[in-house]
């Protein structure tokens, strides 16, 4: 562990970034038809290793529908318009075509509406009903309080996402979630995060998740760096939290937790060194808020950008760069890393000589020579 002085009475871990680090070609190829991307948790298996965030820009109950048609896990926000409105239709294009000024304001106000138990046991039963995986998410905050609607709605895999998300929260004024509780007294998986460091993912395994979050989320349109100071270098941070699966794995004789990316992965080349830096999956926001099918209508926001008191994201134009499926599965015509995100990493697996995902995560990795003079 390499660290610099700040100043004489505090030092600092050098971290990296995804564009700070690039994958290394080995002496063997293979042949990109030949590479798996497959992945699994629990007892279900996707064709592809990637969760489409839970965000109203990217998932509604139509997209999570469509994304988990194409092999991947679809993840609605069950905190979001669609489970506060009838038909959240008009509201989507509003958001669209507010002025920059008014955007955040407007989006308060609109998301103050009260969360609906019933739209959220109508939202999933719908994508139940079109017979793909059935996963929601509800940040700690609103977990115990609509956990049952979310359980009775018959969802495979429940996500706990937060920009934060601890084994041990501590309140003055009101009961925290017991997670470790909460996770065992559960029929379903449940992934949980984000987190950042070794320490905190290793707690976040023990409390019995079938997946941790890696990062703060959001992505493209968060600010917490700028509103809180906060800030998780992805290429570290994956790797730190791989490490804590690796001994937890020793620890629990045998259990493996899911290691899942989750912010700094926009493009392909991002997606790459997130699996080879230790990620089993990828969690991915900005690269399908680009679709021409997505409901943000290539606006981008998250629920940093909604909090009623200390918003710390942005509504961001990422534009809209083709269909869901061809940013998926191409053809790109567009050499930046937008479009045909799975035939990026078969083709980096192959050209490094691995087979499958687990394999990939033993790639040779180096530091930008610029980073390390930087520093």
């Amino acid at each position: 562990m390499t660290e610099i002085e700040i100043g004489r009475a505090k030092r600092a871990r050098r971290v990296f970034s995804f564009d700070d680090v690039a994958v290394v070609p080995s002496r063997r190829t293979r042949d990109p038809e030949d590479v798996s991307v497959s992945w699994k948790i629990d007892a279900f298996t996707f064709e592809i290793p990637f969760l489409a965030a839970p965000m109203d820009s990217v998932m509604s109950p139509e997209t999570a529908i469509e994304f988990g048609r194409f092999g991947g896990l679809g993840v609605l926000d069950l905190e979001g318009l669609w489970t506060r409105y009838d038909d959240p239709a008009p509201l989507l294009a509003e958001i669209a075509d507010l002025p920059a000024k008014q955007a955040t304001a407007r989006l308060q106000e609109i998301y103050r509406e009260p969360i609906r138990g019933e739209l959220i046991k109508a939202r999933l039963q719908q994508i139940r009903e079109a017979g793909v995986p059935v996963a929601g998410a509800l940040s700690p905050q609103r977990t115990q309080q609509f956990s049952a609607a979310v359980l009775a709605a018959g969802t495979d895999l429940f996500v706990i996402r937060g920009s934060t998300v601890s084994a041990e929260h501590v309140s003055k004024t009101q009961e925290p979630l017991n997670l470790k509780r909460f996770i065992y007294e559960l029929d379903v998986p449940v992934i949980v995060g984000g987190a950042a460091t070794y320490t905190a993912a290793l707690h976040l395994m023990r409390t019995g998740a079938a997946g941790v979050l890696v990062g703060f989320g959001g992505g493209a349109a968060s600010a917490t760096r700028r509103v809180l100071g906060i800030h998780a270098p992805m290429a570290t941070a994956v790797a730190d939290v791989a490490g804590a699966r690796r001994d937890y794995l020793d620890e629990s004789g045998g259990r493996y937790v899911q290691v899942i990316a989750d912010g700094g992965v926009g493009t392909s080349g991002d997606i790459v060194k997130a699996v080879a830096s230790g990620a089993d999956a990828v969690m991915i926001g900005a690269a399908l808020a680009r679709a021409t099918d997505a409901p943000g209508r290539g606006w981008h926001w998250g629920a940093e950008s909604r909090h009623g008191r200390l918003p710390r994201g942005n509504r961001v134009h990422v534009g809209q760069v083709a269909s869901m499926e061809r940013i998926l599965f191409g053809p790109s015509d567009e050499a930046d890393g937008t479009s045909n995100l799975v035939g990026a990493l078969r083709h980096s697996m192959a050209t490094t000589g691995y087979s499958d995902l687990k394999e990939f995560q033993r790639a040779e990795m180096i530091v930008n020579p610029a980073t390390t003079t930087n520093h």
